[in-house]
């Protein structure tokens, strides 16, 4: 069973998707995200990864209204939130994680610099950087992402920790 500690920190997490503040989530959040990703890393917007990445955020977008936008008006409420990942959690925790992959590989493609497919713990903090996380969260979180201790953050890495932010304690 979901407790209210699981409650509490998954309603801690709305703050991080609300990037312009105005108090729900909506398309625009996601829009705001991957335009702060293109601008940290000099992507243009019109380039394959400026798109990939749009693309990546408006299928986060629809999965995230797919699983919390209850009354379909296109922006998820914080109360939306918290019960749509609270229900997607108690049904099986990887499928959150899921919804954001398309998303995490386009950010990861936009902080590789060397095209290899992984990003370092250095770009990675940029990237968490960029989307409002402070820069020492960041750089202690990225340093957290690189499981297998290589100075690498691949995809995998990526989802699995994200599925992960929403069901364990920081």
């Amino acid at each position: 069973m979901v407790t209210s500690e699981h409650d509490r920190r998954i309603a801690d997490r709305f703050a991080t998707f609300d990037q312009n503040g105005n108090g729900y989530i909506d398309r625009e959040d996601f829009s705001h995200a991957a335009k702060a990703l293109l601008a940290e890393f000099g992507v243009a917007a019109r380039s394959d990864r400026g798109q990939s990445l749009y693309g990546g955020a408006e299928a986060f977008w629809q999965g995230m209204a797919g699983i919390a936008d209850r009354d379909g008006d296109q922006r998820i409420t914080r109360e939306e939130f918290v019960n749509g990942a609270l229900k997607r959690l108690r049904d099986n925790p990887d499928r959150f994680g899921e919804i954001a992959r398309p998303f995490l590989q386009a950010a990861l493609a936009v902080a590789d610099g060397d095209g290899d497919g992984r990003a370092t713990v250095e770009e990675t903090a940029r990237v968490l950087v960029a989307l409002g996380v402070t820069d020492d969260l960041a750089r202690t979180a990225a340093a957290t992402l690189d499981t297998d201790g290589d100075g690498r953050i691949g995809e995998d890495e990526v989802v699995r920790s994200f599925a992960r932010y929403f069901t364990v304690p920081e």
